[in-house]
């Protein structure tokens, strides 16, 4: 299976898109709807409506890479529907592309250290 390399960013419309778009007509959905760079080196996610299919789209610096993959029993889990992009982890992005619940792995929070008394 691909996948992401670690500390790269992954963000996902939790919106479903029209499954018939190609690697231009996501990276327009990316600038002009999520409002962010399809350029960067961002990884993007995209759902299917049956939740059963998705795409990963990704400059890789000469070029977009359209990652497209299909389940063939059950549907992915995705976050609720909604008009917004959802960062996920790495464990958490391996766990959504092998049809687990990525919504169960716990994420550490990264802050500051505390001071000790």
């Amino acid at each position: 299976m691909i996948l992401p390399p670690s500390g790269i960013r992954v963000l996902v419309a939790t919106r479903p898109v029209d499954f018939r778009r190609g690697a231009n007509g996501l990276a327009a959905l990316v600038q002009e709807v999520l409002a962010q760079d399809a350029y960067s080196g961002t990884v993007f996610v995209f759902r299917s409506k049956r939740a059963d299919r998705l795409k990963l789209l990704v400059w890789d610096g000469t070029g977009l890479v359209l990652v497209w993959k299909r389940l063939e029993t059950g549907t992915f889990r995705w976050p609720p529907i909604t008009d917004r992009v959802m960062r996920l982890s790495g464990a958490q992005v391996e766990a959504l592309l092998a049809g687990l619940d990525w919504s169960r792995l716990h994420v550490p929070r990264q802050g500051r250290p505390k001071a000790a008394r």
